[in-house]
């Protein structure tokens, strides 16, 4: 965060001082401007890169960067309206129209204002995100024989061999593919898996960006309620039976936004109520690496219990590493893993090869156990610091569940508070929180907060952040 407020004050004063020099001129070198604004040269370097970027600057190798020639100037815009009709005409004829809402996603993904505490966050802030280790990998995996050269299409060997060992004992390499992350995975085994109009099953509530990727290839998200132990399968049941739905996506493990773990009881009712149905289960275990300390043994993944080709497994690297380090793994048994490799090969290829080896330097050093169990420590610490902030700060808000992995908290709102009221009010406040609502398949039954807990820099922060949050809450409620 420090370091990308320096390049952009850097980038600032820089384009302040652009006039001074006529086109083709050239700027001070880069040591001159270490010296003379006090700043790493990491920070030079970058912000030149940046003013390269918006055609400001041009760089010479062994000269030395110079200000570019005036662009010519920009013609005016056309008309684009015909593109509501045409849009809107695409799509008269298909049974659920193809709208895309992203802004649930968008509102994990943009970054905060400086200064306000990202309590909406969906990563790792940096602090805890294993930079070394990765960028070591990245290092290491530039000099492997043939890193650039094109990966299989499924994905490297090996990386799918360790992808498939932590999926469980019955999945080999052949039964995973390499994606781009798990949202590209969601995306791939929903386009596989159900056509256009069709329903499917997702808990309630859910991930945006599930309910997105659904809406947006056609589909007819159904919402079957979740509670502490996962979600309530006599109502999945029901479900199957009302809507003929032939797909449910769950996520057992430390369900986003809940923290939920599906119980012993329910895991295995819901393997038998898909086959039942004759209908797949897509396991999203997006969070199976990020048990906090002292949570004890995890269960099984679904997929390793599965012996019928029910469960098509979606795992992912992103959340425990970085947002930018986007490897996953489809992992699926029967004639439906053709049918993914096709979709997934057409859509996107192949994941880029060197990306793939880094991850296999990464998850092969000594620096991913250590990686693991320190992050283990630090949610276990955050997820106190938050739990305890809220309990002296702002009891009214209602936390029926304190989950043992993940980085979210789930909070119920007392009535008459107004959700959005609250969120605006929060970001004034200088924190910024997640509204319950776009979680919700359908009209939610109350307004909920979703805090996570990841995204701070640590447990001074997240005081911080609910005592803003406070502030907020005083002046909705008046």
């Amino acid at each position: 965060m420090q370091e990308r407020s320096s390049v952009t004050e850097l980038v600032d004063k820089l384009k302040k001082e652009l006039d001074r020099y006529s086109p083709g001129g050239k700027l001070p070198s880069s040591r001159a401007l270490v010296e003379r604004f006090r700043v790493s040269p990491v920070t030079v370097s970058r912000a030149l890169a940046q003013l390269t970027a918006e055609g400001l600057v041009v760089t010479r190798p062994g000269a030395g960067a110079y200000r570019a020639q005036p662009r010519a100037e920009v013609p005016s815009a056309g008309d684009t309206s015909w593109q509501e009709v045409t849009l809107s005409a695409s799509v008269a004829g298909e049974l659920v129209p193809r709208t895309v809402d992203a802004s649930g996603v968008l509102a994990t993904l943009a970054a905060p204002p400086a200064g306000v505490v990202e309590f909406n966050g969906g990563y790792l802030h940096p602090a805890l995100q294993p930079e070394r280790a990765m960028a070591a990998a990245l290092a290491r995996a530039g000099r492997r024989p043939g890193a650039w050269s094109r990966p299989p299409t499924e994905g490297l060997h090996e990386l799918r061999e360790w992808f498939a060992r932590g999926v469980g004992a019955t999945l080999t390499a052949a039964d995973a593919l390499i994606t781009a992350g798990g949202q590209s995975a969601l995306t791939t085994a929903l386009r596989a898996l159900a056509p256009p109009g069709a329903p499917v099953l997702v808990e309630s509530p859910t991930y945006p960006g599930l309910l997105a990727i659904a809406r947006a290839a056609g589909l007819r998200p159904v919402p079957v309620p979740v509670d502490a132990d996962g979600v309530r399968t006599e109502l999945l049941a029901a479900a199957f039976q009302a809507t003929g739905a032939r797909v449910f996506v769950c996520q057992p493990l430390f369900q986003n936004p809940t923290g939920a773990v599906l119980s012993a009881a329910r895991r295995p009712e819901v393997l038998r109520i898909a086959r039942a149905a004759d209908a797949f289960v897509v396991e999203d275990d997006f969070a199976r690496r990020l048990a906090h300390e002292g949570a004890g043994p995890l269960p099984r993944t679904l997929a390793d219990d599965d012996r019928d080709g029910v469960v098509v497994h979606v795992g992912s690297l992103t959340k425990v590493c970085s947002p930018s380090l986007r490897v996953g793994v489809l992992a699926a048994r029967g004639p439906v893993l053709e049918r993914l490799r096709a979709i997934h090969v057409v859509d996107s290829f192949f994941v880029a090869r060197p990306l793939q080896e880094t991850a296999l330097e990464l998850v092969g050093s000594p620096a991913w156990s250590r990686h693991l169990r320190s992050l283990a420590g630090e949610l276990a610490a955050r997820r106190a610091a938050l739990t305890g902030a809220l309990g002296s700060a702002l009891p009214e808000l209602l936390l029926p569940y304190v989950p043992p992995g993940g980085f979210h908290f789930w909070l119920r709102l007392p009535e008459g508070v107004d959700e959005a009221a609250l969120q605006s009010a929060a970001l004034r406040a200088g924190v910024a929180v997640a509204g319950g609502r776009p979680y919700f398949g359908a009209e939610p039954p109350a307004g909920h907060l979703r805090l996570s807990f990841a995204g701070v820099a640590g447990p001074g922060e997240i005081a911080e952040g609910v005592r803003r949050l406070r502030t907020a809450y005083d002046e909705v409620r008046g």
